[in-house]
């Protein structure tokens, strides 16, 4: 007796086609995965290159400060002693310390050094922020302090928060919650804050077309983040008081390649990515909740257990 397998019949049209939609998400989600993962790499190794260099030169100020300042003060006492030793200069010595206007040398120098230490200290403050931002992603998550991750991304968008000659300064106010530290991927973290704080500056800046400078300043632009624990969840909630969405804009906003900015000025990716490391990578949670005239709220939500 000869036994032969039955052969598969072949799939419908329909079975094919009712398969498309799933094969798309997961080719949209590939993709997604890919510019995100190599733009976090060119990125973050641009960014540790640049803290690196920032590095060497601002070790060199800060630790030749302190011999600087022992310096002046002893040169300060060797002028002192001059008067005590030769009480009648001459002429040309009285000249020269009226031209340099020594007196005013005496009180602004100390000042002057330190205002390159709080320089100093301020560069050092911007290139560990770099570091922190760019720290390479290792195969698993490892613990990390939200509001580290925050701080130094706000401090990389400080260019975008000065005031220019269209508005004054956005504010930045914090409400830090007492977070524990959260398992997470910190780069791809980082580069949500990014993306949000970002979107949320061009936000800003949109609702500002058509009002004047002083308009602003009465009231002005200001972005609040917020940050809990709640259960067993940590919270982020970053939140700006611009013209808000509507809510067809607010249904697409995390959808790849949807984006309001004009030609040139967005992708539609950077959100769709922030879910996505959110959703995916971190099995947490990213909303947006938005009122016209009011303002918009990105919420995060992420789980204290890996």
């Amino acid at each position: 007796m000869i036994i032969c397998d039955t052969p598969t019949p072949p799939r419908s049209a329909i079975e094919r086609t009712r398969e498309l939609p799933a094969a798309l998400d997961r080719l949209n989600r590939s993709q997604l995965q890919l510019v995100q993962s190599e733009k976090m790499s060119a990125w973050g190794n641009l960014v540790a290159g640049v803290a690196h260099e920032i590095n060497n030169p601002v070790s060199f100020i800060s630790g030749n400060l302190q011999p600087a300042e022992d310096y002046i003060r002893d040169l300060f006492g060797l002028l002192d002693l001059y008067p005590k030793k030769y009480p009648e200069p001459d002429a040309d010595i009285e000249d020269e310390i009226e031209a340099i206007d020594l007196d005013y040398i005496r009180d602004d120098l100390p000042k002057l050094l330190v205002s390159m230490k709080v320089g100093v200290d301020h560069i050092g403050q911007i290139s560990t922020s770099l570091r922190t931002f760019s720290r390479t992603d290792k195969e698993y998550k490892v613990s990390f302090n939200l509001h580290e991750g925050l701080e130094s991304t706000i401090l990389i968008l400080k260019h975008r928060l000065k005031a220019n000659e269209n508005r004054p300064e956005i504010e930045v106010v914090t409400h830090d919650g007492n977070l524990p530290e959260v398992n997470c991927f910190t780069g791809q973290l980082n580069q949500v804050f990014m993306n949000i704080l970002a979107n949320e500056i061009d936000a800003l800046d949109e609702s500002n077309e058509g009002r004047s400078f002083e308009e602003i300043r009465v009231n002005p632009n200001r972005i609040t983040i917020l940050t809990e624990a709640i259960g067993e969840r940590v919270v982020v909630r970053i939140r700006d008081n611009g013209k808000g969405m509507p809510e067809a804009v607010r249904q697409q906003i995390f959808d790849r390649g949807f984006t309001t900015k004009g030609v040139g000025k967005g992708t539609g990716l950077g959100l769709a990515i922030a879910r996505q490391i959110i959703a995916d990578k971190h099995g947490g949670i990213l909303e947006v909740s938005s009122t016209p005239g009011e303002g918009t709220e990105f919420m995060i939500a992420l789980a204290l257990q890996p």
